[in-house]
């Protein structure tokens, strides 16, 4: 628990909670499995290229193309997390969690997007290696978009200075 102000406390750990493992699963343990099967299939089936010389350009362009959903989604997450998210100042902790979680989820899922695009470049390709450049820039863009400790007292302290003014979800 952490102490806002005055004598109101939060749960920040339930808060985080459902949307931290909500974006465990998308972003890290279902990229590894298809990493790992990636993985499995350039070991023992020998995938081909199937573009040919192509295949560097297209690399290129798949990483241009996740560094801009990267940012897309950074930004994202700040324009989401400055809307409010409280529906009532009585049910705010729960308001909170369940807002987080709205508010995370479409950015969880863009980022894990960006896992895809070196997914499909395997399937192209065959190529593991530059496969698991592409999957491992979307888990460090996960650890740049994640709701942290930190950032979410201080987004739990402008969520209630925000209900304080009235500004609560739906109005």
């Amino acid at each position: 628990m952490s102490l806002l102000s005055g004598d109101d406390k939060y749960d920040l750990h339930h808060i985080l909670a459902k949307s931290l493992y909500f974006a465990l699963m998308v972003n890290v343990l279902l990229p590894a499995a298809l990493l790992y099967l990636c993985h499995y299939a350039a070991n023992n089936y020998f995938p081909e290229n199937r573009i040919g010389e192509l295949a560097n350009s297209l690399f290129y362009l798949f990483a241009v193309v996740a560094v801009a959903q990267g940012g897309l989604a950074w930004w994202w997450q700040r324009k989401l997390f400055a809307q409010p998210m409280i529906v009532s100042i009585e049910s705010f902790e729960e308001d909170m969690t369940v807002g987080l979680l709205r508010a995370s989820r479409p950015v969880s899922l863009l980022v894990a997007s960006i896992s895809g695009w070196g997914y499909v470049y395997f399937l192209l390709t065959g190529r593991f290696r530059e496969t698991a450049v592409l999957v491992l820039f979307s888990f460090i863009m996960y650890q740049v978009v994640r709701p942290r400790l930190g950032s979410l007292q201080k987004l739990v302290t402008r969520q209630k200075q925000m209900a304080e003014k009235g500004q609560l979800l739906g109005r």
